[in-house]
């Protein structure tokens, strides 16, 4: 990824985050330890080279599942472009990647999207709890 593949990303998180202000000097201090890291997939959305979407995957190991877990931290489509099956390509592509490191399921917290993770076959599972620091 190139210096203004991470800015184009950066505006896209900012849309998506509502419990967080994101600032370009924190964003790219973890976006260099996540793009380094061996247990994280970063995978974009592309329309004439410019980034209309993303999925950042954790795949962590679990005793609960017995092996690996994928762990869908964010998912953010431009809304110009939902419904328009970008997500779901997204979300498909974490599947293959998910099945291709052996994990057992892969995972994720929505308030929103609760709709759209049920329209491609993800079942409803837990309520998630936070603290904030």
């Amino acid at each position: 990824m190139i210096s203004s593949d991470r800015d184009q990303l950066f505006a896209l998180a900012k849309k998506l985050a509502t419990s967080f202000e994101p600032n370009s000097s924190d964003f790219a201090h973890v976006f260099d330890s996540l793009i380094n890291d061996k247990s994280v997939d970063l995978i974009v959305a592309e329309k004439d080279q410019e980034l209309i979407g993303y999925v950042l995957i954790l795949h962590h190991p679990a005793f609960y599942a017995n092996g690996i877990v994928s762990w869908v931290e964010e998912l953010f489509v431009l809304e110009n472009y939902r419904g328009k099956g970008i997500g779901r390509s997204l979300m498909s592509e974490v599947e293959r990647i998910s099945k291709e490191r052996g994990s057992k399921l892969v995972a994720l917290a929505t308030r929103r999207a609760d709709k759209f993770y049920k329209s491609i076959g993800y079942d409803e599972s837990a309520t998630y709890f936070k603290k904030t620091f």
